[in-house]
């Protein structure tokens, strides 16, 4: 098993990550999650590593802050994507890119760093322990990972309402290999156990899309790209969602 490169899915992942609905959603909750985070870390630019970045728009949108970001991913694609987005908002000069995995970061890091973004990559990689614990290792005491994944429990869902009952008497096992996806759907309480494991402690959790995916088209007039994330706000840090 090795962890996934995006290089031959870049206009796909670019397309359907951030150029629809869902990418807008999942943009607005993580912004709100940051927004949260980021004044407790300090007043002053922090040094942020976004692990496995892709084509950098948090990233981007923080380095516009002032923040200086490291970005890393296998994907040279993605990686020159990233720079594009960078010189398009003006932020270069805020950001690093290097071409490595996230287990090999701290071989590039002077310093530890404040808060390292993981989003949307536990999914795609071989050994998923192995990772956290690099980059626990790479924050300084007090440090934050915002970490997103692909909940198993979302896909198994998702999946019975498709009908789609033959990829789930596979155990989600992909026939194909260049979809998005995911490669690895991760169990939240198996998650936790890593976290806890590697020394992370667990502040806050909020679901990302916890009932867009599953809306059936609307009587009448379709709902707006507002109106749904304003649910998704108003539901996604509450159990069960």
């Amino acid at each position: 098993m090795q962890d996934r490169n995006f290089d031959d899915l870049a206009d796909k992942f670019s397309q359907n990550i951030y150029g629809t609905t869902k990418g807008l959603v999942r943009q607005a909750i993580l912004w709100d999650e940051l927004d949260a985070i980021l004044p407790s870390l300090s007043p002053q630019p922090l040094n942020i590593l976004d692990a496995g970045g892709g084509v950098g728009q948090i990233s981007s949108g923080l380095a516009a802050r002032g923040h200086q970001v490291l970005l890393c991913d296998l994907s040279a694609e993605m990686l020159r994507r990233a720079r594009e987005n960078a010189d398009a908002s003006g932020v270069s000069h805020n950001m690093q890119f290097k071409q490595i995995s996230a287990q090999q970061v701290g071989e590039h890091l002077d310093k530890p760093v404040d808060l390292v973004l993981f989003h949307a990559v536990l999914e795609w990689v071989a050994e998923p322990e192995k990772v956290l614990k690099a980059l626990f290792d790479v924050l300084r005491p007090g440090g934050v990972l915002s970490l997103m994944f692909y909940n198993l429990h979302g896909l198994t869902l998702r999946t019975l309402t498709l009908g789609n009952f033959g990829y789930l008497r596979t155990n989600l096992t992909k026939r194909k290999k260049r979809t998005l996806s995911p490669d690895y759907p991760r169990d939240p309480d198996q998650v936790y156990q890593w976290l806890e494991a590697c020394g992370f402690v667990l502040e806050q959790r909020a679901g990302i899309r916890v009932f867009s995916d599953y809306m059936k088209p609307p009587k009448g007039e379709p709902k707006s790209d507002d109106e749904i994330i304003e649910m998704e706000r108003r539901f996604c840090r509450q159990e069960p969602f």
